[in-house]
């Protein structure tokens, strides 16, 4: 669904109904109350602009998240909005690792100002090595950031109305939608990125690095290979499953605008039938609080706690007007306008576009592991040109704000 808009089916009510708790059960009230009235500047950094809120639920139909519907969603494998010319080289590896990464989301945000942005799509993607995540955070202000190593990396793809992809017509929504073509063969162990390698054997299966190769062979397409009957090699990207069997549970991500919950929170939301437990939920928000740095930060997450309770069930937030600011859960491990760079393609300035927040790694199963993937926030910025070119999907910036910069990197 189209984010700009900020409307939308609504997300379910169980959802809204998941409670975040105070980040001390046994503090003072009256202590919380002095940080969150202590935070006016914090407050002030996020300029007060309509934000519309991403909530995830299960998708209704099995083409509900097909690329010729526009979804946006979460994990599972993308959708990509131009099917043939996808990221390419070592754009799909992590720069630390050398590994593919995994699909985390993707937005769909397009603009009304120009005919190039009538469908334009944001994909965010990260390696799963909480190590990686944490040399990517560390490294973030140590070095320019044009040539920074990165675990997580967003790119950007537009189309105009009329391209050769998609009808100009609008989705019907009803499972009879196509796309006007097929899309370029893609990688048979993840489903994401392309299969521009063979399988030597079969001459059908396809992989988008050795590393995928070498798993898909000893999970049983060693065994499959001589005896395959299937054309993978030549099948439809919307046709092929991925054999991998760690990827996310997919979502559909539906939004609302946060206008919506600017009411008082009841102090016990309790709901039985939440996607994830109460007692979950707080722990994915909780679990920040091992990181404070001193009074700031506590002073941060107030502010940034009493923001969320409105709406508890959102994983993102997204807000691309000029001077929107992301609500930063800490103090520290916040970009200077200096850290964010420049748009490596037309050299204008990136601003915020949207933030993913630590609620989501619970709807992926995600422990609060010392090794797990984890994160306070991801926030990208985009070209605020939304700028057109010749390659297909054009990286932008995202910012990892893991945990305190104190914090040791392996």
């Amino acid at each position: 669904m189209p984010m700009e808009i900020g409307e939308g089916d609504g997300s379910e009510e169980m959802l809204r109904n998941i409670h975040i708790s105070s980040y001390d059960d046994d503090a003072d009230p009256k202590e919380v109350e002095d940080l969150m009235n202590d935070d006016d500047d914090n407050e002030n950094d996020e300029v007060q602009k309509s934000v519309t809120l991403g909530f995830v639920e299960k998708p209704k139909n099995k083409w509900s998240l097909l690329r010729q519907l526009f979804p946006s969603k979460a994990s599972g494998v993308p959708a990509w909005l131009d099917p043939n010319d996808l990221p390419s080289g070592r754009s799909h590896l992590c720069d630390i690792c050398g590994e593919p990464l995994q699909f985390l989301l993707q937005v769909y945000a397009p603009t009304s100002d120009r005919e190039s942005t009538f469908h334009r799509a944001l994909y965010l993607f990260t390696c799963l090595s909480m190590s990686c995540l944490l040399r990517d955070q560390h490294g973030q202000c140590k070095r320019p950031a044009v040539n920074a190593s990165r675990s997580v990396k967003v790119f950007r793809c537009q189309l105009p109305h009329d391209n050769p992809f998609y009808s100009t017509e609008p989705p019907r929504h009803d499972g009879s939608d196509k796309p006007l073509g097929s899309g370029a063969p893609l990688c048979n162990w993840c489903g994401t990125w392309k299969g521009d390698k063979v399988c030597g054997s079969c001459r059908e299966a396809r992989y988008c690095s050795e590393k995928h190769q070498a798993m898909h062979w000893h999970s049983g397409h060693k065994v499959t290979c001589q005896n395959s009957s299937t054309n993978a090699g030549n099948s439809s990207a919307e046709d092929q499953k991925p054999a991998s069997r760690s990827l996310w549970p997919e979502y559909e991500i539906v939004n609302e605008d946060e206008a919506e919950y600017d009411v008082d929170v009841p102090a016990d939301l309790g709901n039985t039938n939440c996607l994830v437990s109460r007692n979950q939920m707080d722990d994915s928000i909780n679990s920040l609080i091992d990181c404070f740095q001193g009074d700031s930060d506590r002073r941060s997450w107030g502010n940034f706690q009493q923001r969320i309770a409105r709406a508890p069930g959102q994983v993102l937030r997204y807000c691309r007007n000029v001077g929107a600011r992301p609500l930063w859960p800490m103090s520290s491990g916040q970009p200077s306008t200096a850290d964010i760079p420049n748009c490596r393609y037309c050299g204008k300035p990136r601003r915020f576009e949207l933030q993913v927040l630590p609620q989501l790694l619970y709807f992926f199963g995600m422990k609060n592991d010392a090794d797990s993937l984890d994160w306070a926030t991801i926030v990208v910025y985009s070209c605020e040109a939304s700028c057109d070119g010749a390659a297909g999907y054009k990286e932008e910036f995202a910012w990892v704000q893991v945990s305190s910069p104190s914090q040791v990197v392996p």
